[in-house]
């Protein structure tokens, strides 16, 4: 697939290794992995930090070869999600940031471009969130709400 805003076609990226059990020296048990996963919630780590932290301290390099489902769908079971979906979340981030720049640096045209492009992108995202249900249909990104969404 080709790239949202740049001519580029290539495709960037590993891809995983084809495995339908987990391996031998990690840890298969489905209960306690379970826990450790509301756990990590409880303490306020998104999604991807917790895949983080159970491969690299607790030996699970896939959650779901463990459980047989993914680690949002643990989440959604047990009632744990954000307000905003993470790639969301981390594209108004994004935006807030450039905001920031640009206050102090009115000329910088780049990076002023840059914003318009992510704030696309946050807008497009949305609307395939309000589609599925995951982001309230009455939704709309502002640009001067922005640090309250994020904050």
């Amino acid at each position: 697939m080709a790239r949202m805003h740049s001519p580029g076609r290539g495709k960037s990226g590993s891809t995983k290794p084809l495995v339908d059990k987990a391996p031998e020296w990690s840890n298969t048990d489905a209960k306690e992995v379970t826990e450790l996963i509301l756990s990590l919630a409880a303490e306020g780590h998104n999604p991807t930090t917790i895949g983080t932290i159970l491969r690299d301290q607790h030996a699970v390099p896939d959650v779901r070869l463990v459980l047989g489902k993914r680690l949002g769908q643990v989440l959604a079971e047990n009632e744990i999600t954000p307000k905003y979906p993470e790639d969301l979340m981390s594209l108004m981030r994004r935006a807030l940031r450039l905001i920031d720049h640009l206050e102090s640096n009115r000329k910088d045209r780049h990076n002023s471009r840059q914003l318009e492009l992510t704030e696309s992108k946050i807008r497009r995202l949305s609307r395939y969130y309000k589609g599925r249900g995951q982001l309230d249909a009455e939704w709309t990104y502002k640009r001067d709400e922005l640090r309250l969404m994020v904050e």
